[in-house]
């Protein structure tokens, strides 16, 4: 994994003042975590943003506060509904010995290469996010699965089809490997489902309104956990 390195500087200004402080293209933040008081810190806007979208919620990042180094992952991003930049950054200090929990995003692999979809069925991607264990050195990108096998409607992926990389482990030990992470449909259900609800489908509504034409057999379907 490559390093990700930023430089912050210790914040003086708080309430009021942050938004002068905006206004001269610096970003709030603070860094809080590993047994440590929070800090309050800014960084510039360019960069910031720049490491943000390099690193997620799941990539470690090298910040240096006045000379001394720290491991970080963002912990959360606020960002400004109208202007779509950075208002706030909120870092969790880790070490590079522990384990931490993150999420990371699930990627289909071979959209486009299944047989499913050359006979003209649609996959469709039910899960985005998965938490889980692991030192930060090991912490991946993201969680690939590929749909390369997927022929018919009755074929899904589930979480039990994951292989995760070596040294890395679902959050809850308790994980629902059942728990569906693509499923193919028959593109005349997810039609139906459009044309009854007036809008795009839900894949739940889409296998309702299948079943009810006789076309697939219905099966339950569980919330993504979205945090």
């Amino acid at each position: 994994m490559q390093n990700i390195s930023l430089k912050l500087e210790k914040r003086t200004v708080s309430g009021k003042q942050v938004g002068k402080l905006r206004e001269d293209g610096q970003v709030p933040s603070v860094v809080y975590g590993a047994k440590t008081e929070p800090i309050s810190t800014q960084s510039a806007i360019v960069e910031t943003t720049k490491v943000a979208h390099e690193a997620g919620k799941h990539s470690p990042i090298d910040v240096t506060i006045d000379g001394k180094k720290q491991l970080v992952i963002i912990k959360s991003i606020d960002m400004d509904p109208v202007k779509h930049v950075l208002r706030h950054v909120a870092f969790h200090a880790i070490k590079q010995n522990e384990k931490i929990v993150t999420e990371v995003p699930v990627v289909l692999v071979g959209l486009g290469e299944s047989a499913a979809e050359r006979a003209g069925l649609v996959v469709l991607q039910a899960i985005e996010h998965l938490e889980i264990r692991a030192l930060p050195a090991n912490l991946p990108e993201s969680i690939e699965i590929s749909i390369v096998d997927l022929a018919t409607d009755e074929d899904k992926l589930t979480i039990a089809d994951i292989k995760l990389p070596e040294g890395v482990e679902f959050a809850d030990h308790e994980q629902d490997m059942d728990l569906v992470i693509a499923n193919v449909y028959e593109p005349g259900a997810l039609q139906a489902a459009n044309d009854a609800i007036g809008g795009d489908a839900e894949p739940e509504e889409a296998e309702e309104v299948a079943t009810e034409n006789g076309e697939v057999e219905a099966e339950p379907t569980r919330p993504t956990d979205e945090k």
